[in-house]
């Protein structure tokens, strides 16, 4: 009897994501901070931890080096022993970008000696940048029972999101009988989560039938589900692609409203807590007299005078007497010093707000940013890693403040509505 510990994972963490702007200029997408205390990664490590599976790849490609230095040994998620391991999977690129992964597909053959290192029956195959909670080990019953080649986790998603998917249309058994590549004009709201089981052998397959396609969603599937057995397996959690500015604070404003099914805690998420920051070594955080919290998450090793509304505190964040933070996301030992103002913000690690200074004013919220309208166009500002904000400036909406930007750089006392610095 073939049991679900022996199949193999492969996880894709290589992605650039620049959607998400300054918070990759540094590090890949899956290592982005999450919820406080988590990186994006620590969702599907801990699924796949949670599920019984004890062999992983994890397939890095883009800036990896905070992401390795994150994963370690795997050991924070039980990956490590004899049995059991992690094992991080380097770039396989030369010096042009056309050496680079060309997609999804095209990066699991460029690892298929991997493959055929670990023996398996089957081959799980993840994105490593999606918040959500899946028992790999039930999603692996139904592909052998269905005796499929491919299994797609797939879930219903509203019809005008449908054109950011893969869309599946399946018949009364589920199984997949169209294919239909992000649809401007779709047939259905069954979108893919890219998450698949192949059978091993059928993998292998179809890698080595034509080089040239060089993705699961455009290529494989469509020509597996016209010639063999390919099924949907129905989803129905909480399930987030966090690759967009807009998309990461709405997930993290989740973590803040108890019927949105989102629940790190439950879901039982881990994370390495000796590679970001010394975080293990931080006290509780405190509250002075004078600190005003409300429907927020504040991290071990903060200091609050000042007051906190709907809005998530990495550790060590400190907010000063008179200082107001509201519906943003502040990440690890930033400072905002007294009677500052944040606003609608998403900082990075390490940024100081001066006294008085206001990041996030004015209404205008519909004055996109002038260099990247499809990224801040709701009025979320963003702040680079290590930015320093000189006292009683004023940022206003949409705009972007430059990793390590000196105070000597804010020339002007107002950074307008969708400028960047």
């Amino acid at each position: 009897m073939r049991r679900h510990e022996d199949a193999l994972v492969l996880l894709l963490a290589g992605g650039v994501g620049s959607r998400l702007n300054l918070l990759v200029e540094t590090r890949a997408k899956p290592a982005v901070s999450f919820g406080g205390i988590y990186r994006i990664i620590d969702f599907s490590l801990s699924n796949v931890m949670n599920s019984g599976l004890t062999r992983v790849g994890v397939l890095t490609q883009y800036k990896p080096l905070s992401l390795m230095n994150h994963i370690g040994t795997g050991e924070s998620w039980d990956f490590s022993g004899r049995s059991r391991g992690v094992k991080i999977l380097p770039p396989r690129t030369g010096s042009n970008d056309s050496d680079w992964y060309q997609g999804t597909a095209d990066a699991i053959r460029r690892n298929i000696d991997f493959i055929e290192s670990n023996p398996t029956d089957e081959v799980v195959i993840l994105s490593g940048d999606h918040i959500y909670h899946m028992d790999f080990a039930v999603m692996l019953e139904y592909h052998r029972s269905k005796k499929a080649d491919i299994t797609v986790g797939m879930m219903v998603v509203p019809k005008e999101q449908i054109h950011q998917f893969g869309a599946g249309i399946v018949n009364t058994d589920n199984r997949i009988v169209d294919w239909e590549e992000k649809p401007q004009v779709p047939r259905t709201n069954l979108a893919s989560m890219g998450i698949y089981i192949f059978d091993r052998s059928y993998l292998l397959r179809s890698l080595a039938r034509d080089k040239a396609e060089i993705d699961f969603g455009m290529h494989i599937l469509p020509w597996a589900i016209e010639n063999d057995n390919v099924f949907a397996y129905p989803f129905y959690g909480y399930w987030r692609d966090v690759g967009t500015i807009q998309a990461y604070w709405e997930a993290n404003m989740d973590l803040l409203k108890p019927e949105s099914g989102i629940s790190p805690e439950r879901w039982q998420i881990r994370s390495n807590v000796e590679a970001q920051g010394r975080r293990a070594d931080r006290p509780a955080g405190r509250y002075l007299s004078t600190a005003k919290v409300s429907n927020s998450l504040i991290s071990a090793g903060c200091q609050i005078e000042g007051t906190v509304i709907n809005s998530i505190l990495s550790p060590g964040v400190k907010v000063g007497k008179g200082a107001v933070v509201r519906d943003s996301i502040i990440s690890r030992d930033s400072v905002i010093e007294e009677n500052a103002t944040v606003d609608l913000v998403i900082a990075d690690k390490l940024i100081k707000i001066g006294k008085g200074a206001i990041v996030g004013m004015g209404d205008n919220h519909d004055i996109v940013n002038r260099l990247y309208p499809k990224h801040l166009y709701t009025g979320i500002t963003l702040i680079g890693e290590f930015a320093q904000i000189p006292p009683e400036k004023r940022i206003c909406r949409n705009c972007i403040v430059r990793c390590k930007a000196s105070e000597e750089m804010f020339q002007l006392n107002i950074l307008q509505d969708g400028e960047s610095l």
